[in-house]
């Protein structure tokens, strides 16, 4: 039996005036509008970049030639570091204990380090970090040593055929634990408040998913955070990373093709944001992939190069025999540090397998200096600058390092990128090689958890000893993980995303 009208949209209605209410008495000047009209706020501009953090990805193909463009780097890692041009904000959410900056080789890369090329083993001494004073000064040069001779995995005892084994963590799904572990790792970083997170679901009037929607989520304040859903119409929203003011309600609006709604979050609520649309008409025919290797190339990481170099082939026809059977574009971002020949050297995107694996050939480690690399810049170019697809696209990155980014350096920042990539529906993948201290691994999970993907790791016989060959240990601050070769690995990421995919794209 139909039930009376006033029972059927009561509920609606007082959700509805309760919502404005709050919203007024934040202080906001205007209430919100709902459905089909709700206003669309335009995004800021980055303070260190001209363009918009939030810029929809556009490109409609990838058929074409690998195009590679480079920062230059210059090559006398004897040259004093640039001095920032605005003194970075490094996070206090877990105070950097003095000398956390100081470039350190940790022991577990001790053995690694060796095989990496003589700017490897230059200490670019950073002067502790007070802790009343959040910002790291800048390098000073320092003497150059003796290189240390090159040997190969091979000359190590390690077969140079040798599988390369990893671990992944999800810390969206045990958000508690990385909460902990936030609050237990003590390292300078760049900080944004993700303590309060809340899961978006689109759907459409039928129950599908709706992948690739974009979404506004916008503070009485007039404060604003972008984001698009993934393949399973999900987004993760952390409304105190952008929102200062700690407002109690937000408006979330989303839109695709042309159809959009609206819905509230109120601040401390249970359970997850639902927003319905319209059928936003049909997505692509065929599933879309656009897949980034960013990759740390600096001398410590000439291993696993040269295992992805091995196992990209068998990585491309896995992927390309997914049920979905998605056509695949590749991606290659490449860096070093500024005293190296270049800081980044980017190749966008392209069909053409041949032509990608021969990129990826040609890719040397080598390089490096001083333990912090250019993952800023790196990161950036990548959101930023590649050509990336449109609507209805799955977009990845995985980020391949042993080291994190230099937080003393001006310009872009890694926090900037991930927010940027979380409105561009780019998800990252961390990938942490052997070497990578507490600091890259705090960085790594926070650019992975924000943007929604995972933490990987590489594994071995021994956790402390990357020299120890592939195993089941890792020295990094995780638990409840299964071990896969870092191939399969991808592919089951790869998988995972696409399988999200509503049927018929």
């Amino acid at each position: 039996m139909a039930q009376p009208f006033a029972l059927r949209f009561r509920r609606p209605l007082v959700v509805l005036l309760c919502a404005q209410f709050l919203w007024s008495a934040s202080g906001a000047t205007e209430i919100p509008a709902i459905g089909a009209n709700a206003r669309w706020p335009q995004p800021a501009l980055q303070v260190s970049q001209t363009e918009p953090n939030f810029q929809a990805p556009s490109a409609t193909h990838c058929a074409r030639p690998v195009q590679t463009h480079e920062t230059p780097g210059v090559r006398n890692a004897q040259l004093e570091r640039p001095r920032p041009t605005a003194a970075p904000t490094i996070g206090r959410l877990d105070a950097a204990p003095p000398g956390a900056l100081r470039k350190a080789e940790p022991a577990a890369s001790a053995e690694k380090k060796a095989y990496g090329s003589s700017a490897r083993e230059m200490s670019a001494a950073m002067p502790p970090v007070a802790e009343s004073a959040p910002a790291p000064v800048a390098a000073t040069p320092a003497a150059p040593v003796s290189p240390a001779p090159r040997a190969s995995i091979a000359q190590a005892g390690r077969p140079a055929n040798e599988p390369v084994t990893a671990g992944m963590v999800d810390d969206n799904a045990d958000f508690n634990e990385y909460l902990n572990f936030r609050g237990r790792t003590q390292v300078a970083h760049r900080a944004r408040d993700i303590s309060m997170r809340y899961l978006l679901q689109v759907r459409d009037a039928r129950g599908a998913v709706v992948p690739d929607a974009e979404v506004a989520v916008q503070a009485p304040s007039g404060a604003a955070m972008w984001a698009r859903t993934d393949a399973g119409g999900r987004a993760w929203l952390h409304p105190l990373a952008f929102d200062r003011t700690h407002s109690q309600m937000y408006e979330v609006t989303v839109r695709k093709n042309g159809r959009q709604g609206t819905a509230f979050l109120q601040r401390g609520q249970k359970s997850a944001v639902d927003v319905v649309i319209d059928k936003p008409g049909a997505g692509p025919a065929r599933a879309q992939l656009d897949l980034v290797f960013l990759i740390d190339a600096t001398g410590s990481m000439a291993d696993e190069i040269a295992k992805l170099k091995s196992t990209l082939r068998t990585i491309a026809d896995e992927v390309a025999r997914l049920p979905s059977r998605p056509d695949t574009c590749f991606g290659l971002v490449a860096y070093r540090d500024v005293t190296d020949d270049f800081v980044v050297r980017r190749h966008d995107f392209t069909d053409n397998l041949d032509a990608f694996q021969g990129v990826l050939d040609g890719l040397q480690a080598a390089g490096g200096g001083d333990y912090p690399e250019a993952m800023n810049e790196a990161l950036a170019d990548t959101v930023h600058r590649l050509s990336w697809r449109g609507t209805g696209t799955t977009r990845l990155v995985v980020l391949l390092a042993d080291a994190p980014p230099h937080l003393d350096y001006g310009g872009p920042q890694y926090d900037d990128s991930m927010v940027a990539a979380l409105g561009k529906g780019i998800k990252v993948f961390s990938v942490g090689a052997s070497g990578l201290d507490k600091q890259g691994e705090y960085i790594q999970r926070q650019i992975a958890q924000y943007t929604g993907g995972r933490f990987v790791f590489l594994t071995y016989k021994e956790g402390s000893n990357p020299a120890s060959g592939p195993g089941s240990q890792t020295r990094h601050d995780v638990s409840n993980y299964s071990v896969q070769t870092l191939d399969r690995l991808i592919v089951r990421l790869v998988t995972e995303e696409l399988g999200k995919l509503p049927a018929g794209g």
